[in-house]
């Protein structure tokens, strides 16, 4: 079932601009910059934001951007962000299909896809964000050591990427079937991870890194 559109979303993102990035094209090339960092974050499929307005907090040496298809959704990581008061992330309430025009190639260091969805039926695994038509922009778009770092609770979709990715200039650099058995106080979790983790859930993780040419 679809979503009620939220009367307040919309207003919301548009009155927060000190978040909420409406031309993610302008700052092609200069999101450091503008972040006053070295290191960017980019999580592709925000959701509500518990995750990269966290790490945000943990990290405020690090720039993080937020990427959020779901108007609804992407107005409750903005309230997140703009409550934290922290000057280290943006928000883009687009469609990550459009990620090519809004930043630079080798502009990223890290690029995170936490929990995305699995789009189960085969005839859907070009949507996946994890497919390598987008890989293959990830591939440019991060830098010469840069990083795909993936959490899931989909055992399928993590045998998908896993394999989706091997064919893709990346090395598997880290790797965990259960990645909440130890505790691991450098990575925040997700609103959806915590519910997974609750369940006994066994969380998926991996991270790739970009081979050097």
């Amino acid at each position: 079932m679809r979503m009620r559109k939220k009367s307040w979303a919309e207003p919301f993102l548009a009155e927060h601009d000190e978040v909420v990035i409406a031309s993610p094209e302008s700052l092609k090339g200069n999101w450091k910059s503008r972040l006053n960092t070295n290191v960017l974050h980019v999580e592709i499929g925000s959701g509500k934001g518990d995750y990269f307005t966290q790490m945000a907090s943990l990290y405020p040496e690090c720039g993080w951007v937020g990427v959020e298809k779901n108007i609804n959704v992407a107005a409750a990581a903005a309230k997140k962000a703009v409550e934290s008061g922290n000057s280290n992330q943006l928000l883009i309430a687009m469609d990550a299909e459009k990620i090519s025009e809004w930043f630079e190639d080798g502009e990223i260091d890290v690029i995170h896809l936490n929990f995305s969805d699995p789009w189960p039926k085969s005839g859907y695994k070009k949507r996946r964000l994890s497919h390598r038509r987008f890989i293959d922009v990830y591939e440019r778009l991060l830098n010469e050591k840069g990083q795909i770092v993936m959490k899931t609770d989909n055992r399928k979709l993590f045998e998908f990427s896993l394999l989706e990715i091997a064919q893709c200039p990346f090395v598997l650099s880290e790797f965990s079937v259960d990645f909440r058995a130890e505790e691991h106080s450098e990575d925040v979790m997700t609103e959806y991870e915590r519910k997974f983790v609750e369940l006994n859930q066994p969380i998926y993780r991996a991270v790739w890194t970009k081979l050097e040419k």
